[in-house]
């Protein structure tokens, strides 16, 4: 397939706020807009289109942390269930200077869409701090998580609600709240949160299982443009965090061709590909892909138009813009991040024949094996990494396969298919329990 390609043109200051080109979105809107272009093709009673629009409850908090300085210092945190009609809410938690209370809502609803596509008996949430965690010492950061937890324990909990890492958070700061709800409690619960450290009960293969994920749906999309040779195939990965490094070192032991990777500080590109291994090691030395000798040095917004078989975005929301979508050259896209790709790119790229893997399906695997660790937890009863991988790579499997039989039947792009299996199955779970009173 031949992916129509137009050279970019200078993108000014005033474009570039988000380091990729593209305008402020707000994504609470473009999950509201992707919605209500699934639900379209769904044959769902009114009422029922109503009530998933809406959030079940929203929680905010301003808390208090004392600073190494002996300075008290006040920051704001949310949590929000988007839904709990499969079972518990499941999400993520955010440190970052740009949580806001859309932007929760907004993750809160995909994860819903998500749980259900990937057939996990989990609803929606997402969580958030207002903070740059980087400025905070160790004690500071603990301080500030084990106080935002203790202000969520009433609506978190192992049959309620379970949280996990994010960007910003990591397995120390899951066992921080873990920890901080136990001792609420009075005894250990593991199962509270996901993600966390394996010597108090977190699961071998949580920290890689976003990135395998990612690349088991690229996989899954190969196939269907008759790409089976790695090494015949070109990656560019926005975002070296942990989806995009972990996609990236899986990809790369696969025989796949990396060529280009960027993290906030900006990309490097070879075409010839990049030893992955030692950008890992390069990355963890330095703090950043910059500089690694053998590459060179691109911007962002470079990045994302260069030339290559698939482009993983694992960065943030909003980086594929009615900017820059017509001058993006890969023929296929699989989302490692939440929302990276507006409605409008949608649109563009879709026209172009671009083939979309979109958010809730590829980046899937790290809430799959989150389930899979909180049934070990339930159970006390751990699996070996190979069942694990195994197990998600089959899931993973399935809810590609079924959303593109979804997309054929209804003749729809990839992202629409995948909304509309979450929401026809969050609907008809609904439906049958009814309203309460």
């Amino acid at each position: 397939m031949v992916v129509a390609y137009h050279p970019p043109p200078t993108m000014s200051a005033s474009h570039t706020a988000n380091g990729s080109g593209a305008p402020d979105q707000n994504p609470y809107h473009v999950a509201l807009t992707q919605y209500d272009r699934a639900v379209r093709y769904l044959n769902l009673k009114d009422n029922t289109v109503e009530y998933m629009r809406y959030p079940h409850r929203e929680f905010t908090v301003n808390f208090p942390v004392v600073r190494d300085n002996g300075k008290l210092e006040m920051f704001t945190g949310y949590r929000v269930h988007h839904s709990t009609v499969l079972g518990p809410s499941k999400g993520g938690i955010r440190y970052s200077t740009a949580v806001s209370l859309d932007e929760i809502r907004a993750l809160a609803m995909w994860m819903t869409w998500k749980c259900a596509l990937a057939g996990i008996p989990y609803g929606g949430a997402k969580g958030g701090v207002v903070v740059d965690p980087k400025t905070l010492s160790l004690r500071e950061l603990e301080a500030l998580t084990r106080r935002y937890a203790a202000e969520l324990v009433p609506f978190i909990g192992p049959k309620s609600d379970i949280p996990a890492p994010d960007m910003g958070t990591n397995a120390q700061i899951m066992a921080w709240i873990m920890d901080t709800y136990s001792m609420t409690m009075g005894y250990s619960v593991p199962a509270v949160v996901t993600g966390k450290p394996l010597n108090i009960g977190g699961s071998l293969g949580r920290n890689e299982a976003t990135g395998r994920g990612v690349i088991a749906c690229m996989i899954e999309a190969l196939k269907r443009h008759d790409m089976n040779d790695p090494e015949d195939v070109s990656l560019v990965i926005q975002g070296f965090g942990n989806v995009g490094s972990n996609a990236a070192a899986y990809a790369h032991s696969l025989g796949f061709k990396i060529v280009g990777v960027s993290d906030v500080y900006g990309g490097i590109h070879n075409p010839h590909g990049l030893d992955i291994p030692a950008l890992r090691n390069y990355v963890a030395e330095t703090g950043g892909v910059r500089g690694f000798g053998g590459a060179d040095d691109i911007s962002n917004d470079n990045l994302l138009t260069l030339s290559c078989d698939v482009l993983i975005p694992a960065a943030m929301e909003g980086q594929i813009s009615e900017e820059n979508a017509p001058y993006i050259r890969a023929e296929i896209i699989v989302e490692g991040a939440n929302g990276p790709t507006t409605p409008e790119a949608d649109d563009i790229l879709n026209d172009r024949g671009v083939h979309i893997v979109p958010d809730i399906l590829a980046n899937a695997g790290g809430v799959i094996v989150s389930y899979f660790e909180w049934v070990q937890d339930l159970q006390a009863f751990f699996w070996d990494v190979g069942d694990i991988y195994t197990r998600l790579e089959k899931q993973m499997q399935h809810a590609y396969r079924s959303t593109e039989a979804t997309a054929e039947e209804y003749n729809v792009d990839m992202r629409t298919a995948a909304q509309m299996l979450g929401i026809r199955r969050v609907a008809e779970a609904f439906e049958t329990r009814g309203v309460y009173p």
